[in-house]
């Protein structure tokens, strides 16, 4: 059970949440200026007055960042000297929160100011920070800099490490034709040949993501073996075509509502023959070990709705489960956290 706040406690918690966004920014110029690096290189301590001479920083600047550092427990200072902390540690060293707080600083930050007109329109209002498309996928490809490496950045890294489980999960019965469905840029493509030098791949997606993943299997040489064709697939109308041994959705699901994840594994259903298995790989927040994954993964929901389409989120795995049989599907295997990821696998064949 969780201890109960004193009064005290509880506003204290309240100020946090108040002034959030402004703490957050101070961590992110802390960060950017080098200070933060500066004060890691000098493990045992250093003294402000020696931060300042070599950060290039004003003593105001300097001062005004340590004091909000030293609140959220960045750094701890005593008698003037600096040290960092685990949590500054983590925040300048780990991967995962390099990547979640450059998605938040470039792709949402700006928009999360329009998160109420998002909820209440059922609309990305945010998204129009970036650029002027209905929804973020139309624009992926042209986001301005520095919002697409990070997006991008995000999305690989939230995906790319369940890649060299799941491909042995995928090819353990030696498909030929797999249809990678919302394949992005390629990499999950790539890896697929990289991995089965006769398998055959076919990529479906927007046209302007096809652009960019003919480009990148032109660079590696697979036009060959990679195949394209352009659906939207929010368009009931525009059918998944048929002859697949493998159907693979990978982190694509949760960019869409309830609704719309139906209709789409209909399109899947229709495409599938009793032999072809449908692999759907989702971080479900609920099927987590470590309360950083769990806590980053609601977070990425809010992006969803102020910046990506407004109506889409992370799903529970048992929700994911439900829709799957609603479209005529039942999970024949789940393969839960593979890997070093935070990713489950659910392996799916059309009902009997």
């Amino acid at each position: 059970m969780k201890k109960e706040l004193s009064a005290i406690e509880a506003k204290y918690e309240a100020q946090k949440i108040a002034f959030g966004p402004m703490y957050f920014q101070s961590v992110v110029a802390l960060r950017d200026l080098g200070i933060l690096q500066y004060i890691s290189e000098n493990r045992k301590g250093v003294s402000i007055d020696k931060i300042i001479e070599n950060v290039n920083v004003s003593e105001y600047g300097v001062t005004l960042l340590l004091e909000a550092a030293e609140i959220l427990g960045v750094v701890e200072i005593e008698n003037e000297i600096v040290k960092i902390s685990k949590v500054g540690f983590f925040l300048l060293k780990d991967e995962m929160t390099r990547v979640n707080m450059n998605f938040m600083k470039d792709v949402c930050y700006q928009g999360a100011s329009h998160m109420t007109e998002s909820i209440v329109n059922g609309k990305p209002e945010g998204l129009k920070e970036l650029g002027s498309w209905p929804t973020i996928y139309e624009g992926l490809s042209i986001l301005p800099e520095p919002a697409k490496t990070s997006w991008f950045e995000f999305d690989h890294y939230y995906s790319d490490n369940a890649f060299p489980d799941a491909l042995k999960i995928v090819f353990a019965k030696k498909p030929k034709l797999l249809f990678d469905i919302g394949g992005n840029t390629g990499k999950w493509s790539f890896a697929c040949c990289d991995h089965d030098a006769d398998v055959r791949i076919k990529i479906l997606d927007l046209p302007v993501q096809l652009n960019v993943a003919r480009a990148n299997a032109t660079e590696r040489g697979l036009l060959g073996r990679i195949d394209f064709h352009a659906i939207d697939l929010l368009d009931t109308t525009q059918k998944i075509p048929q002859g697949a041994d493998v159907i693979w959705m990978s982190q694509f699901l949760d960019c869409f509502s309830k609704e719309q994840i139906v209709a789409i594994l209909e399109n899947a259903f229709q495409a599938a023959s009793e032999n072809t298995t449908l692999y759907i790989l989702e971080p479900f927040f609920d099927n987590q070990n470590y309360p950083a994954a769990h806590y980053s993964l609601v977070a990425t929901s809010l992006y969803f709705t102020i910046m990506a389409n407004g109506n889409s989120k992370m799903y529970r795995i048992g929700v994911m489960k439900e829709l799957v049989g609603q479209a005529g599907f039942e999970v024949v295997n789940t393969y839960p956290l593979i890997g070093d990821s935070y990713h489950t696998i659910l392996e799916c064949r059309k009902k009997a």
